[in-house]
Parts: C-alpha cells; structure tokens; sequence
C-alpha cells in the first residue's frame, strides 16, 4: 500500500478520512468501531455553547440563546450533566483508540463558555474545532458584525488552551477570501473547515408546513468546498479539511487534488457504515498506484486554483460557456 499518512493540526493522520462530528462519535463503542474501520481522526458529537452555559447558570429558561431553535434543542436533549460526560467521554475516548481525538463546540460567542476549552485539554483532546455557524440573518448586522465574532472566539479560546485550535466555518461572507486569509493570520488557528453545513428547510405544499429538508448530504454539494479548497490553497499557509459532499474515492481523491490536507465524512457513513471508510481508502491507494503518486505529498493541490490548466473555471459564476447556445 502506498503511504497514505498526512499532517493536520501537527497531528500524525495514519490517513486523510476524518469523521466529522455526528451521532457515530458520541460514545466510545462507536469511536473504536470507526478506528478499527480505519478512520484517521474523530471530530468527537459536538457540544453547544448554549449547553455548556445553561449547565455553568444552571437557568435555562432564562437563557438567549444565539442560534434559531437551540433552547428548545436543549431543553429536548440535555439530560444530567452534559459537560461532564462530555469530558468523560474525551477521556475514554483517548484510552480506547490510537488516533487523534477533536472535541467539537458549536459556538457563537466569546462569552464565559470558552473556560470549558480548557477542561477539554486536561482531559486529553488533541485539538479542538471551533464550529461558528454564522447566518447572516440579521439586517441590522453587517457583514464586518458577524464577521469579527470569529476573530472574538478565537482568541478567547486561544488564550486558553496550547492544544490546535481548528475553525469550521460559513460560507457566507461578502469577501470570503479575504476573511479565510485574514483569520489565517491569527497565530492561534491552525486550520479550517470548509464549511458548515446548515439544517436545510423546505415546505410541504399539501400540509402547509415548513419542514426539514434531507439531512444528509449528496455527492453534488460537494462543489463548494472544492472551490474554495482550490481558491485558498496556496494563498494561506494553514490546513484545510473539505467538508460535505464527500462520499467515495472519487470525491476524497478531487479535494486532494484541490489541496485539502484532509476531509471530514459523515453522510457516506450513515448511508453505508463505517465499512466504507476501508473502501475509499482502497480506492485512493489504488488510484495512487495507477498514477505512479506514492504518497499524497505527491499530488496535493495539483489542481488548485495556482496550478490548473484553466483555473478560471473556479472563479466562474455564470453558466454562459456552456449555455450561452441552448434557445
């Protein structure tokens, strides 16, 4: 087999498959199970900011919560002490497994949640992902208000901790480049996600209610990030992990070749086990032998934005090239 391994964080990866937090990563028979097919890191089941301070206030009903439907999220689910099995679970985690274990918190705000990062490092968490879910919904918000809430919980928990610090990030930004470039500056960071994927709402137009829409991903919405993994690479000198869309080889195999460091799965595993995480692993290892590529060094980035043939089809927004004829 050819050499698989990568570098995310400064943490040794055995692979590039890192399983994103989800419902598989709550429990540690889960955990070993995914390790055991092979994943090369687990972003641990995340924990909301609003959970982490409805426990430290012990008064829920008198919290605001900054994401849409996240109090009635808590009131439904919290059950006991969630921070504390929440560091328990770190801790066994840790001890069942030899791959790199992030602790995941869903957050907003700079607020008095963000001393909890540092019980994450002293239970043993490799890294910890920053998962800032920013809608920019609010017209009385600019663009630089929603935007410098990144820059706040950064350094918040930044000067907390000395473990990796790792950003999963909107997609929404008026200058998106320029945001992912300016908060590569910040020394604390040592990566980002791109992006969040958001709970989609569609509409039943026989009962005449708003509703979910599909909450896992397709191979399709894989597109955005490979734009922007190609865009950014080379232009920041920090990793970057292409989230949502990822399903196969094939899908693993483009985001490396747009210059991810790795990619983060969860719908391909609900959809088929954790069995396909070995699978798309042999579907790299074997398309590496066919391309004479021995390891990912070999390739990564080989079609990103610097380096493509016609990079332009990045940038392009309009569809006139190839529908320009179509009456």
């Amino acid at each position: 087999m050819n050499d698989l391994s990568t570098k995310y964080l400064g943490l040794e990866l055995k692979n590039p498959i890192i399983i994103g937090s989800c419902g598989f990563t709550n429990s540690v028979s889960k955990i070993k199970e995914l390790a055991d097919n092979q994943a090369g890191a687990i972003v641990l089941k995340s924990l909301f900011e609003e959970q982490i301070q409805a426990e430290y206030s012990a008064n829920l009903e008198g919290y605001n919560a900054d994401y849409p439907g996240a109090t009635d999220y808590i009131r439904e689910y919290t059950r006991g002490n969630e921070v504390e099995s929440y560091l328990k679970l770190i801790a066994e985690a840790k001890k069942a497994v030899d791959i790199p274990i992030i602790a995941s918190i869903n957050c907003v705000s700079s607020k008095e949640w963000v001393s909890f990062a540092k019980s994450v490092e002293q239970q043993g968490a490799d890294a910890i992902e920053l998962n800032v879910s920013l809608l920019p919904s609010n017209p009385k918000l600019t663009s630089s208000d929603n935007e410098k809430k990144y820059v706040e919980v950064i350094n918040c928990v930044g000067d907390l901790v000395s473990i990796p610090i790792t950003l999963k990030m909107s997609h929404y930004s008026a200058a998106l480049a320029g945001l992912i470039q300016k908060l590569s500056w910040i020394e604390k960071i040592g990566g980002f996600i791109l992006f969040n994927r958001y709970y989609s709402p569609d509409i039943d137009i026989e009962k005449m209610v708003v509703k979910s829409a599909d909450i896992l991903s397709s191979p399709g919405e894989a597109s955005n990030s490979l734009r922007w993994i190609a865009l950014m690479y080379g232009q920041i000198d920090k990793d970057l992990v292409a989230a949502t869309g990822v399903h196969d080889s094939e899908g693993l195999i483009k985001q490396l070749l747009a210059g991810a460091t790795a990619v983060q799965v969860v719908s391909t595993i609900y959809k088929n086990g954790a069995g396909r995480i070995p699978a798309m692993l042999a579907g790299l290892d074997e398309w590496m032998t066919r391309k004479a590529y021995t390891g990912l060094a070999d390739f990564r980035g080989k079609l990103s934005y610097g380096q493509a043939a016609d990079a332009a089809v990045f940038e392009r927004t309009q569809f006139m090239k190839y529908y320009g004829g179509i009456s």
